[in-house]
């Protein structure tokens, strides 16, 4: 289906037939997604296990992509500019804790865990930056459908 940009105000904007927003179940003050790919239905989409899991799946992509001596020395490199920036939280003194010791299990179980913990850590990571745009783009759209 085309959608024709009109003048809405002072901004341009499309008008959703109703026949889609029906079979999205959406309604008047609901939220759509636009992504490159397209408008979605945001119904249901930003619950907190849902942002958490797409959290869980870019982790899962970096640890599946770099080894984990790079995930730890990039995660330090992150860690050590935020920290003399000033921009510093407490779940980046765990994370220093988990990346100074050589168990790469404890990291992969911080990145993967389903646990409260890794769920936590996971809300700020120290490995951003690793992943491509074009790959997190993907695994955004992904999410977002």
């Amino acid at each position: 289906m085309r959608l024709r940009l009109r003048r809405i105000g002072n901004s341009l904007g499309v008008i959703v037939p109703k026949a889609a927003l029906d079979a999205w179940d959406a309604a008047e003050g609901d939220d759509l997604l636009l992504t490159a790919r397209g408008i979605f239905p945001a119904a249901g989409r930003d619950s907190h296990e849902s942002l958490d899991e797409h959290k869980r799946k870019l982790a899962a992509a970096i640890a599946t992509s770099f080894s984990a001596r790079e995930i730890r020395a990039h995660s330090l490199g992150n860690l050590h500019r935020w920290k003399r920036g000033g921009a510093w939280v407490s779940a980046y003194d765990e994370w220093r804790e988990i990346l100074d010791d050589a168990d790469d299990g404890a990291l992969y179980a911080a990145m993967l865990g389903r646990d409260e913990r890794s769920t936590r850590l996971r809300q700020s990571p120290p490995y951003v930056g690793l992943l491509a745009r074009e790959h997190i783009r993907a695994l955004n759209e992904e999410a977002a459908r």
